[in-house]
């Protein structure tokens, strides 16, 4: 079943010429309002930035000053410390394309944080955009972890990392 899936999706990737969007159509349950590259660009400093990926790909690139809160590892008592204390502030959640970062959001929503937004495209539409990401000693870098081949056919700038 899942040798089914990864076949169906590579194909899927494929036949579509690599759309995020029709990614995020598929995917998504859209119960999180999106906000896009260019909208955070302007308030970057102004948000709560979470990083929703593995840490694996959080350690090669990440956008800003973004916090790591992972996914498959995610606990909520685990980052609390990095949530604004007024519930009513706003938290951008990313991860590489919008995805995973639905996920955490939905949880952070159920935890009473009224201004959750995903990261339209996440990383990677962030990169492809030509925008800057950062190192772990917060340098200015070109790499961002793709996640895999199939997954890396959606960005489109920047060097490909995927270990």
């Amino acid at each position: 079943m899942i040798i089914i899936g990864f076949l169906c999706l590579a194909n899927l990737v494929s036949a579509q010429q690599d759309s995020i969007a029709l990614f995020l159509n598929k995917y998504n349950k859209n119960t999180v309002p999106y906000i896009q590259v260019g909208t955070l660009k302007e308030k970057l400093h102004a948000y709560v930035l979470l990083d929703a990926r593995e840490k694996e790909e959080f350690e090669v690139s990440k956008i800003g000053n973004a916090k790591y809160v992972g996914h498959k590892k995610f606990r909520f008592k685990k980052i609390v410390d990095l949530l604004p204390k007024n519930k009513q502030d706003t938290i951008v959640v990313y991860c590489s394309i919008g995805v995973r970062s639905e996920q955490i959001a939905e949880k952070l929503k159920k935890k009473g944080y009224a201004n959750v937004l995903n990261l339209y495209g996440g990383i990677f539409q962030w990169k492809n955009n030509g925008e800057m990401v950062l190192d772990t000693a917060n340098k200015p870098t070109d790499r961002v972890h793709a996640y895999d081949k199939i997954w890396g056919k959606l960005l489109h700038k920047g060097k490909k990392v995927y270990e």
